[in-house]
Formats: structure tokens, sequence, C-alpha cells
């Protein structure tokens, strides 16, 4: 009932909290103002938790729940989606861009953060200011950008960073001959990029061609051969 005391584990009250619906009415709020943040970050992720306490959630005093709104990916409003991608917690606004397009009015302010301007590349136009941008981590954004103009991808091809050539050595847009140029650089100058290496090709698949046009009556034979 609504006024029965909650379970003593919070192990229980997780699995409770994950998927129930709000039966006896008063259930889901009752969990939201759980004592336990695990408790609350199993019930963010809860689809049958209503807009009001999502954005209860997106609040709460623990950035482990606030993260796991985050984790919800769909279903979040608009208004909660806001509520994140300006949280006081740099690792929140964080996820929340990696996670959520950005609405056009918050776009330049989360450029504008260290924390987010990396994150939030993906959402912009790629301009020159941002393919010679003093972080690292914002030109590598920048060089896996799908909308990247040829000469922004020529020039980050130079680029000093050996994680921003790579990604520039792994487009599929690049022509063959910048690209063999490209992986000549690409010396590791770490155990991490060495690593990271490992895992690239730097070779586009050729393309598939295309399945033989069949008649009718040879579609039919070909599954009756098979058996189907």
């Amino acid at each position: 009932m609504a006024d029965e005391p909650p379970h003593p584990e919070p192990a229980v009250r997780c699995a409770v909290a994950s998927s129930v619906t709000d039966e006896p009415p008063g259930l889901l709020a009752r969990l939201a103002a759980d004592p336990d943040p695990s408790v609350r970050s199993f019930l963010a992720m809860n689809e049958h938790l209503p807009t009001e306490l999502l954005a209860l959630l997106a609040a709460d005093s623990e950035a482990s729940v606030r993260s796991s709104v985050i984790q919800r990916r769909r279903g979040v409003p608009d208004e909660v989606r806001r509520m994140l991608l300006t949280d006081t917690d740099p690792g929140i606004r964080s996820g929340s861009v990696r996670a959520f397009a950005p609405p056009a009015d918050l776009l330049p302010g989360l450029l504008a953060d260290p924390a987010t301007r990396a994150a939030a590349v993906a959402h912009a136009v790629p301009t020159a200011e941002l393919a010679a941008d003093p972080d690292s981590d914002v030109r590598e954004a920048i060089a896996a950008h799908p909308d990247l103009p040829p000469g922004l991808r020529d020039l980050l091809a130079g680029d000093q960073d050996f994680f921003v050539r790579n990604t520039i050595a792994a487009r599929p847009d690049t022509p063959p001959a910048l690209r063999e140029r490209v992986v000549a650089t690409l010396e590791p100058d770490s155990p991490v990029a060495e690593w990271m290496l490992s895992f690239s090709t730097h070779t586009c698949p050729p393309a598939a061609p295309a399945p033989p046009h069949l008649s009718r009556q040879q579609a039919e034979a070909l599954l009756a051969r098979a058996g189907l």
C-alpha cells in the first residue's frame, strides 16, 4: 500500500524502481525521494516515469542520478535536456551534449565552455577557427565532422597532433593520395597512440557490387532450390 514502509534492502528497491508502474499511486514519487541515490538512479531509467519526476531527478543533488537521466537518451523532453546541458557539473554538461543535440540557442555557450567545446563541435558548422583551436580534442572532433570541407580536411592532415591526423586518415572522403601521405606520418609517439593505431587500417572497403536483377521466374527458381 501507499503507506507501507519501503523494503530495507536498497538492491530490492533498485529492482523495483527500474520498471515499476505507479501502482499504488504515489509509488514513483516515493522512490524519487528515496534516501539512497542508487535507487533514484535506477528510477531515472524507468520508462513509466512522468515528466515532472524526470525533471526532479535531473535536478537531483547527486551527479550519479543526473547522469542516469542522460543515459535514458530517448524520451527526455526538451526542458529536461536544457537542465542537463546547463548543469553546474562540467561532467554532466559534457555527457549531455554527447547524448542530446543541443538547441540552437545553447550551442554558442556550449562551444565557449571548455568542458563541452569538443563535444559541441559535432553540432556546429566547421570553421577555420575551430580547426585551429589550441585544444587538440576540438581539432580531432572537427577532423571527424561529417560536413568537413575539403580545405579544412587538407589543413588538418598536417596537424601536429597524432590523433587529429589519424582521424583525417580514417575519413572515407580523404583522397587515397592524401591518405597515404598522412599514414606515412603516423609514427606512434606514445603507448596509447600505438595501441590506437593497431585498430586503424585507414582503408575504405570497396563498394559492394549491386545485386543482379532477377526476373520473377528466376527468383522463384532460386527460392525453390533453397527449399523456401
